[in-house]
């Protein structure tokens, strides 16, 4: 009996955890089109595979559109990597990023949606995000918020 329960505790359990995303860093291309580096967090103390990505993405209280992407990366336990992102925004959402970045503040932003991920071995899961957060200019650089 001591065997088997010996043969049953051979390591620490694996947590999987919901995952996290915001933006860390949001550029405004000469043509219009946003540049946007999503930070993806791995909470899980296993290594995920994220696969895709579908956010859609509020500046202010104005839809600017939908990020979408193959994330396409590995990210090892309790870490975090960045997605780089285009997105043309919204006619509106242009209007709020440019206000925003003539008067040098900052702008609020939310992404609701999901993430693909999955154990390195495993089948994906579709991860619900929701988050709220802000972005500020980034001094000396036009056109970048982080």
């Amino acid at each position: 009996m001591s065997l088997l329960l010996a043969s049953c505790a051979s390591g620490p359990s694996r947590r999987v955890s919901d995952p996290a995303a915001n933006i860390q860093q949001l550029t405004v291309r000469a043509n219009g089109s946003w540049s946007l580096d999503v930070r993806i967090d791995n909470f899980s103390n296993v290594p995920m595979r994220f696969d895709s990505i579908r956010l859609a993405m509020v500046i202010g209280d104005v839809p600017a559109g939908t990020i979408e992407g193959h994330a396409g990366l590995s990210i090892g336990p309790e870490s975090a990597d960045v997605a780089t992102v285009a997105l043309v925004p919204s006619s509106a959402a242009k209007i709020v990023m440019a206000d925003a970045l003539a008067r040098g503040t900052g702008v609020t932003y939310s992404l609701e949606g999901t993430v693909d991920a999955g154990l390195e071995t495993g089948s994906l899961h579709s991860y619900r995000i929701k988050r709220s957060n802000a972005l500020a200019p980034v001094p000396g650089l036009a056109g970048v918020l982080r």
